[in-house]
């Protein structure tokens, strides 16, 4: 029996994006737990839908578990100074009291950006690599959107990534990380490693795993696993993080160098051949909404309309309004858009009561340059306290605490408002407020791939809509200051300038 120290810090960091995201939000129960600590990091995770919770299925029965802390601050701006700082002394420091340990895991994102440190986790383990010295095993786990580093690469012995976007096998990563973590326990430390990225960005609409090119790939680095290959990773990249390495990339552990680079350079020529192939046709708000009315004419599912570019999952406010304008402006009926994240627009809901008629000026409060509040006269509909438990592929069975909520209708468009951001990633929200998503006519989403686990089921089509918001679906419009030269800024599309002050 080993005694195995486990924790986590994710965040994905929007580089592009403000404001930061400080401590507290780090500390705040939304769509996933709260800052954790010791004991209570088992109660939170075990048996809900992060990777820690996989990797807890296995190796608790096997070995002691010895939790740290564990904390995610989803996706948004750049993780303050005191944030990161806090959070990684405090998890090297209860590693520290809890010394001796045979091994550690740690369940990370992998595009994490702070104000000192562009490569958030390179940090982090290089931090603990000099606090548990040279031969103690590491293996971590990252999302699929993860910037993997040399320094990730070199200071770990295996990493376990999703394979699946939209995210439904994060338990099923934590227990292939579980699986690594025991033949790093019999055999040490994994000698082999290697990284190749990808000479290209590829934009999050178009890294979706149900389909095509990136369907391929990840089915051919579980086939690339076995005998001298512990793990092969493939990471798309999160193209709104400004840092030299950012991008998609494979990343392989093995018992030997050359079975490493065999792996890693079969996998890079695979995937450098389907660069043409990552590409997904977009149509502007009013197109979409058109198109949408067009469908719904003649369907018994709902068109689903994806506000990609307001996507909290990458960083949007959740409150942009250009979907809704084009829902209103042209004639939606049976429409239902969530979830926009407006506290003020809720706590005027919630004073005026079930069934008022209240003038807001709803979202529109965060940018970016351009989007506007919605000044109109809504009904409420339905308020709600914010807390339920989602049951959809992406979060699974997790206690949600969105904040007080309401629904607010106004001609045929019911909105879901929040007052903490969700990504559209579950169903659970809107049937909170008492809207079944399956009966409605067209759903407009603030997601970009990931509501496609919980509502592409019911769907009958599915539209992706270029409306303003803070995460950009052509990275040819960041302006990089970090990222290496000669990357290609989309799929076939012009190179970057390189790094510049």
């Amino acid at each position: 029996m080993a005694r195995i120290a486990v924790g986590g810090f994710h965040h994905e960091t929007n580089t592009f994006v403000t404001p930061a995201t400080d401590f507290a939000y780090f500390c705040s129960h939304r769509d996933r737990p709260p800052l954790v600590r010791r004991g209570e990091v088992l109660k939170w995770l075990s048996g809900i839908s992060f990777a820690l919770s996989g990797f807890l299925d296995v190796m608790d029965k096997e070995h002691e578990i010895v939790p740290l802390l564990w904390t995610s601050g989803g996706a948004g701006g750049m993780v303050t100074r005191d944030a990161y700082e806090r959070i990684a002394a405090e998890l090297i420091g209860e590693l520290s009291q809890q010394m001796p340990v045979d091994a550690i895991y740690l369940d990370l994102h992998g595009a994490m950006v702070s104000e000192d440190f562009e490569d958030g986790e390179g940090e982090l383990l290089r931090r603990i690599r000099a606090c548990v010295g040279p031969d103690m095993p590491i293996v971590i786990s990252l999302d699929y959107h993860s910037n993997v580093t040399h320094e990730m690469t070199a200071y770990t012995d295996a990493i376990s990534a999703y394979h699946t976007y939209p995210h439904v096998d994060r338990p099923e990563t934590g227990m292939r990380a579980a699986r690594t973590m025991q033949h790093v326990l019999k055999h040490g430390r994994t000698p082999g490693r290697a990284l190749r990225k990808m000479p290209f960005l590829i934009p999050l609409h178009s890294q979706c795993t149900m389909v095509e090119p990136s369907k391929g790939i990840v089915e051919l680095t579980q086939r690339l696993e076995g005998d001298s290959v512990i793990s092969v990773a493939y990471l798309a990249g999160f193209p709104p993080s400004d840092l030299y390495q950012c991008g998609p990339c494979v990343v392989v552990h093995a018992t030997t160098q050359a079975a490493a680079d065999r792996a890693a350079d079969e996998a890079a020529r695979f995937i450098a051949l389907k660069e043409a192939e990552f590409a997904v046709p977009v149509l502007a708000p009013a197109e979409a909404v058109a198109r949408a009315k067009e469908i719904a004419a003649k369907a018994s599912r709902p068109v689903l309309i994806a506000d990609t570019q307001d996507n909290p999952g990458a960083g949007g406010s959740a409150d942009t309004t250009g979907l809704l304008f084009a829902l209103v402006e042209g004639g939606a009926e049976g429409a239902a858009l969530g979830y926009l994240c407006d506290a003020e627009a809720v706590q005027a809901a919630h004073a005026a009561g079930t069934g008022a008629d209240v003038a807001l000026k709803l979202g529109g409060r965060h940018g970016p340059e351009g989007v506007v509040p919605f000044a109109g006269t809504f009904r409420v509909e339905a308020l709600g306290d914010g807390k339920f438990r989602t049951s959809g592929p992406v979060s699974g069975d997790r206690d949600i605490d969105l904040g007080p909520m309401a629904l607010l209708r106004i001609g045929g468009v019911k909105v879901a408002v929040t007052t903490k951001r969700m990504q559209a990633l579950d169903q659970a929200p809107f049937r909170h407020l008492g809207v079944e998503p399956k009966e409605q006519k067209i759903l407009g989403l603030k997601s970009t791939v990931h509501f496609r686990g919980d509502f592409q089921p019911i769907a009958e089509d599915v539209l992706v809509c270029i409306a303003p918001g803070g995460h950009l679906a052509d990275s040819a419009k960041y302006p990089y200051r970090k990222l290496r030269a000669g990357v290609r800024l989309m799929p076939l599309g012009p190179d970057s300038r390189g790094p510049r002050s």
